[in-house]
C-alpha cells in the first residue's frame, strides 16, 4: 500500500470528454518505434503470437499508440504463412537478419501501413467490437534507397598520359 501525500477529491478530477482518444487512425503509413514485442499464447492455446506495441513518432498523430500481432505458430496455415511473412516484412524494415528474441525488435524504427477496420459484431458470438486500425505492411523508415534502386555507374578509365611526359606534381 502507499499513501499519497494529499488526498485527491473526486471533485478536483477533470471528467472525461468522450472525444474519441481511441479512435483509429487514417489509413496510410506512420513512422513508428517498436517500444515492446512479446511473445503469447493464441487463445486456443495451440499456436504462438509476437505482440507488437508501436509508438507514432510521425509524420502525424505523434504519441498515439498501435497495437499488432504476427502469427508465427497457428493452425491455420494461411495464418501462420501470412504471420512470417509479415514479420520478414518488419524484420528487414528494421534491419535484423535473425530474431532469437522479441526483445530484439524494440527501439527498431519503421514505417506501417494502417488500414481501418469497421465496427462490427462477431456473428457467432454476438461480440461487438469497435473501429480499430490493422498494420497491413512494412518499410524501412526515412530516406533510404533500396539496393537495386541505387543506380551504378561505370568505373573511371586511367587518364591517358601526355607522351610519357611525368605529372606535372612529379617534375622537377
Amino acid at each position: 500500500m502507499a499513501f499519497l501525500e494529499h488526498a485527491i477529491s473526486l471533485d478536483d478530477l477533470p471528467e472525461s470528454t468522450g472525444d474519441g482518444d481511441f479512435k483509429p487512425l487514417p489509413a496510410g503509413w506512420y513512422q513508428v518505434t517498436i517500444n515492446k514485442a512479446e511473445l503469447r499464447n493464441t487463445k486456443d492455446g495451440t499456436g504462438q503470437y509476437i505482440a507488437v506495441r508501436y509508438d507514432v513518432t510521425g509524420p502525424t498523430h505523434q504519441g498515439r499508440v498501435v497495437f499488432g500481432n504476427l502469427n508465427i505458430k497457428n493452425k491455420s496455415e494461411k495464418a501462420e504463412s501470412i504471420g512470417r511473412a509479415q514479420l520478414g516484412e518488419l524484420m528487414r524494415a528494421i534491419g535484423l537478419a535473425k530474431l532469437t528474441d522479441t526483445d530484439q525488435l524494440v527501439g527498431g524504427s519503421l514505417s506501417i501501413k494502417l488500414d481501418v477496420r469497421e465496427a462490427r459484431t462477431d456473428e457467432a458470438t454476438g461480440k461487438t467490437y469497435e473501429a480499430s486500425n490493422d498494420v497491413k505492411g512494412f518499410k524501412a523508415s526515412g530516406d533510404a534507397m533500396p539496393a537495386s534502386s541505387i543506380p551504378s555507374f561505370p568505373k573511371p578509365t586511367a587518364a591517358p598520359k601526355a607522351d610519357g611526359a611525368a605529372p606535372p606534381w612529379a617534375r622537377k
